[in-house]
């Protein structure tokens, strides 16, 4: 068996074609999709980022434990599996999260792997006295906004590197996966992540790719939104949005590098290829940028997810309405190769859909530790919050006790204790830390915005802008929220888990 795995950060389904999309030009996506099953009923579990590849190696939740942080010392890791079963696991990413305090036990799970560097505010650029009255005349006053020794100013540093449209650590990445199929596309048994930061913010893109979505903008460099609510004018709304859109149009033609090269070696037939993302992005949608801050509407949860399979060719270009998450990809990927799933795991492998639509559950959750737990069947979407967010009950579980960026600090230990151990820590007790909201990486990012208890009918209210009474529908309700629960619990949620969502005596 051999197999690509194609992983994007922040790629909106609503931007690409073979979803509906119509102002993104991405014909490769749907060269892919055409050749592949594609999932339509897809959706994140937890969030954001890290947590998201979490998800993905163990394939269970992880959010009602854990904030930002890295592979436990109990989790199973699918490229780990992969490797004790003697399958080649090589990771080539620009993803400089792997390489801080939060996420460096994750790349070292693979066999082999490259890094590429300049993303966003990796630790690349070294510059003593940067030139910060030219960069202020290059960049929009956004950049500068509490900047000095911010992630912006790295960012700005970084890209005097990056001139060359060879330059962008996107098209690195895309040239190590390349280079390891010259190596070894004759041989069998591997597993290849070509995994990119983009189309991540900055949006940053060549020219070839941001002249074709032309705006009347007129200032400085404006290609890094805040998380918050949408202040700027409508031309810089305008162009943030068209940077965002010439960066998904550089994914998809180096995506489109990928498939002319199987193409041209005849590598469809034996060769599978899974792509998703972790979640999406709002650009201005419900007058926010980004994610973490807000709910989590559709535009964050519902992402895309294609899977090609040599054994299942003639099912290029079918859909499937099951609804999926990020959790399943572990089993699937493991699946692929005859590894037995471990018993800890909750996801479940999509191989047995790839021959025909059928159902792997009813409701999925996902969500942000210390903020909403959020269900959906499809249908409906359900955003539950605490009634108090300050005055939660929360609890970091790990024996990790790192942040995105940095060790938990001495106070974080005040009330720390060990706990017995979960369902999935494999006999190992953890500690068990307070949350504490001044921590490097907050829960609930440190706050969170329209936290109202909402409940969404998807197919009357597609955008999510009418929440529905909950008493003019409660089947609807008891049903979401009974499976919420059964979720938790299928998850050995903590008790503090039920407290804070009112669960605790729901039967």
């Amino acid at each position: 068996m051999k197999l690509i795995f194609v992983l994007f950060d922040s790629l909106n389904r609503n931007a690409l074609t073979c979803y509906g999309g119509t102002h993104v030009k991405t014909p490769n996506f749907q060269r892919l999709a055409d050749q592949s099953v594609v999932f339509d009923t897809h959706y994140v579990g937890s969030l954001p980022c890290i947590l998201a590849r979490r998800d993905m190696h163990t394939g269970r939740l992880n959010f009602l434990h854990r904030s930002w942080g890295p592979l436990e010392p109990y989790d199973n890791s699918f490229p780990a599996i992969m490797r004790e079963a003697r399958i080649h696991t090589h990771l080539a990413s620009d993803h400089y999260h792997y390489f801080e305090d939060g996420g460096w036990s994750y790349h070292t799970r693979y066999s082999t792997w490259d890094f590429v560097r300049g993303q966003e505010s990796d630790a690349w650029v070294a510059m003593v006295k940067p030139p910060l009255e030219r960069l202020r005349e290059q960049y929009h006053a956004i950049n500068f906004d509490d900047f000095y020794g911010s992630v912006r100013l790295q960012g700005m540093l970084n890209r005097e590197r990056i001139r060359e449209e060879a330059d962008f650590p996107c098209v690195k990445t895309f040239d190590h996966g390349l280079r390891f199929l010259n190596n070894n596309r004759n041989e069998d048994g591997w597993l290849l992540q070509v995994e990119t930061f983009d189309p991540h913010e900055p949006f940053q893109a060549p020219e070839r790719f941001r002249k074709d979505y032309p705006t009347n903008y007129a200032g400085g460099i404006l290609d890094w939104p805040h998380y918050r609510r949408v202040v700027e004018s409508p031309d810089e709304v305008a162009e943030l949005r068209a940077n965002y859109a010439a960066l998904v149009a550089l994914c998809d033609d180096q995506l489109g590098r990928f498939l002319d090269y199987m193409d041209t070696h005849g590598m469809w037939h034996n060769t599978a290829l899974v792509l998703t993302t972790d979640h999406g992005f709002l650009l201005g949608e419900h007058d926010w940028w980004a994610k973490s801050l807000m709910p989590f509407y559709n535009q964050i949860a519902h992402i895309p997810l294609m899977i090609h399979h040599p054994d299942f060719a003639g099912e290029g270009a079918t859909r499937r309405a099951a609804l999926t998450q990020t959790v399943d990809i572990m089993p699937t990927l493991l699946d692929m190769f005859g590894i037995d799933i471990p018993d800890e795991v909750r996801g479940h492998s999509l191989m047995p859909l790839m021959a025909a639509d059928k159902t792997v559950r009813g409701v999925g959750i996902y969500g942000m530790f210390g903020a909403a737990t959020n269900a959906t069947d499809g249908r409906y979407t359900y955003f539950r919050y605490p009634d108090d967010l300050a005055g939660q009950e929360l609890y970091e579980y790990t024996l990790m006790p790192t942040h995105m960026r940095e060790f938990f600090d001495t106070s974080e230990f005040i009330g720390a204790r060990h706990s017995d151990p979960f369902d999935f820590t494999k006999g190992m007790p953890t500690l068990r830390l307070p949350a504490r909201f001044e921590a490097d990486r907050p829960p609930a990012f440190g706050g969170v915005y329209d936290a109202e208890t909402v409940l969404y009918d998807l197919e009357a209210d597609p955008e999510q802008l009418h929440p529905l009474d909950p008493a003019e529908v409660p089947d609807v309700m008891e049903r979401l929220v009974g499976r919420i629960r059964a979720e938790m619990q299928a998850h050995d949620a903590p008790p503090e888990a039920f407290v804070r969502l009112d669960l605790a005596g729901t039967d």
